[in-house]
């Protein structure tokens, strides 16, 4: 009877996550402490179950968003947030206690930013984007093994994943290239590997092709400039609602693309860009942009005359991370409000 009325005086839960051993902190209306301890994952389940619906807090780590959609459908109202933005309330040393007792902490403050919780669908796209990202930094590797290879033969190969391709073949077949057996067999080997990767890499790609064709917002994403299958769907799996953003300049700061400030006595200094959030994202839409970028020299709309005069005054990588900000921005708006982007003349 006593383990239910504490139960129902529970108003805010605070858990540090982990594999198996979850700490738990729990404060009532006063912020006075009621629970304080450390459960297993089964018993965590259990303990959440018949614990009355209240605001939970966690750190957006690995195995956050599983849990926070288990929560949900439990009637709790989940929040997760930045282990950065969690730090500051960590009190004395550092422990699972003291971490849990932070969570609970900052998961009631009122300009708290928290991580949009990403669905199944979501978690699916960005797991397809990591491993796509991760076999072509194999065959990156493989290339360079190769090259380095072939450069103690005294065999010298241009850079390139479609030059060395195209090589590799004729310096198998060359008889007169004084390779040994041995080598040639290694190197017939690391070959077929590499076309593994190839076609590994092709068969993911088509697969983010398909998913963005599926997608509306994927399709009305893509009528920006520099926007393709691959940003379109990763921004969708990253950004779960475009409207927890006040507007696209706080979206283009989630993703670090907007300058650092250090600034003192009222005098602002600007530095490069922050660099925050998801790093993987944040390079796909600079890779977007620079494709735009060249593509806007062609072109005499506004959008692309700014971008042209940009970079004469500023140079390329400047132009480029300005036109990836753009980008977002104007992604913002159409994930938000709906609609697709419509080329202003100039």
């Amino acid at each position: 009877m006593r383990n239910s009325i504490v139960t129902n005086e529970i108003k805010v839960v605070g858990i540090d996550l982990a594999k198996e051993s979850f700490q738990l902190h729990g404060v009532n209306e006063q912020g006075h402490v009621i629970v304080r301890k450390k459960l297993s994952r089964r018993k965590l389940m259990l303990f959440m179950t018949h614990l009355p619906p209240c605001l939970v807090g966690m750190e957006a780590c690995g195995g956050a968003h599983d849990w926070a959609r288990k929560f949900r459908t439990m009637g709790h109202d989940v929040r997760l947030m930045s282990p950065q933005f969690v730090k500051p309330y960590v009190k004395s040393n550092k422990n699972d206690e003291v971490d849990a007792e932070a969570v609970c902490e900052a998961v009631q403050r009122p300009n708290m930013r928290f991580v949009p919780i990403k669905s199944i669908e979501q978690q699916d796209i960005q797991s397809l984007h990591r491993a796509r990202s991760l076999a072509v930094s194999h065959r990156t590797a493989q290339l360079n093994q190769i090259r380095g290879f072939l450069m103690e033969y005294g065999l010298v190969a241009a850079k390139g994943v479609a030059t060395l391709r195209k090589a590799l073949p004729g310096i198998l077949e060359d008889a007169d290239n004084a390779l040994s057996p041995m080598f040639r067999e290694l190197l017939s080997g690391l070959q077929d590997e590499f076309h593994r990767l190839d076609e590994r890499i092709a068969a993911y790609d088509l697969q983010i092709k398909q998913l963005s064709a599926q997608s509306d917002a994927c399709r009305r994403l893509m009528t920006i400039p520099g926007v393709g299958p691959m940003i379109s769907t990763i921004l969708v799996a990253a950004v779960a609602d475009a409207k927890a953003f006040k507007n696209g300049r706080e979206m283009s700061a989630w993703l670090g693309l907007v300058p650092r400030q250090h600034s003192t006595g009222g005098k602002p200094k600007l530095l490069g860009i922050s660099k925050h959030g998801d790093a993987y994202l944040r390079t796909m839409l600079i890779h977007g942009a620079r494709s735009d970028l060249l593509a806007a020299k062609k072109k005499q709309d506004r959008r692309s005359q700014w971008a042209v005069a940009l970079e004469a005054r500023r140079g390329q990588n400047i132009a480029a991370v300005a036109l990836a900000n753009k980008i977002v921005r104007t992604a913002w708006a159409l994930l938000s409000r709906g609609g697709e982007y419509k080329v202003t003349a100039a």
